[in-house]
């Protein structure tokens, strides 16, 4: 009889070789507004890590008009069992419609901890509040993401649309999203913390 447990290294060699599976959870900047699905954020940052020889599966879990609420409403389904990691992408909507800091933050905190008990790590992405919405929303809410970070001990990429808002030549007409050259600068800033990422989760398959 064949006893694998004579064989210990071949099985972990076979898991740390097993694509990484992502879920990019988030909103229209995730979903790809008015984009091709080749274009939008989850697809070229998969392309990106390949390129680099990272064997990975990012799913795109981007709901347009969603919120940190709904976000958390739809986690169950739109993170399935096998989920090694998730980046997660939500409060542009949350300070669109001027939703009070705390209850984004509620929703954030419960969301981060849910995934976090399923063994999921977690990238978190911040978000920032616009001058309009005025100094005391804009510093109740832009506290929100990096005080998650540091609560549940995840990985934290300060502003997902850093070297994106507001330059016109990134952007949609709308001004709001970013063009197919805008995904490609985000995945650009931002595809050194993924790496990490993926590496942190190879190495906890090895262990």
């Amino acid at each position: 009889m064949l006893c694998f447990a004579a064989f210990p290294g071949v099985f972990a060699a076979a898991a740390a070789d097993k694509p990484v599976r992502i879920v990019a959870l988030g909103d229209s900047l995730t979903a790809g507004y008015q984009l091709p699905a080749a274009d939008a954020f989850p697809a070229r940052l998969a392309q990106a890590l390949r390129a680099k020889g990272l064997a990975v599966e990012i799913a795109n879990a981007g709901v347009s008009g969603d919120t940190s609420t709904g976000g958390l409403s739809r986690l169950d389904w739109s993170v399935p069992d096998g989920t090694d990691a998730v980046i997660l992408e939500l409060g542009a909507n949350d300070v669109l419609r001027g939703i009070e800091p705390k209850v984004t933050q509620a929703a954030l905190d419960e969301t981060i901890g849910k995934l976090k008990a399923r063994g999921i790590e977690v990238l978190l992405c911040g978000m920032l509040s616009p001058p309009n919405m005025g100094p005391d929303y804009a510093r109740a809410f832009n506290a929100i993401f990096p005080a998650l970070a540091a609560k549940h001990g995840v990985a934290f990429y300060p502003f997902f649309l850093e070297g994106v808002a507001a330059n016109a030549k990134l952007n949609l007409a709308d001004g709001m999203h970013p063009n197919a050259a805008g995904v490609d600068e985000i995945v650009r800033r931002m595809l050194p913390e993924v790496e990490k990422l993926v590496a942190r989760i190879r190495a906890r398959r090895g262990a």
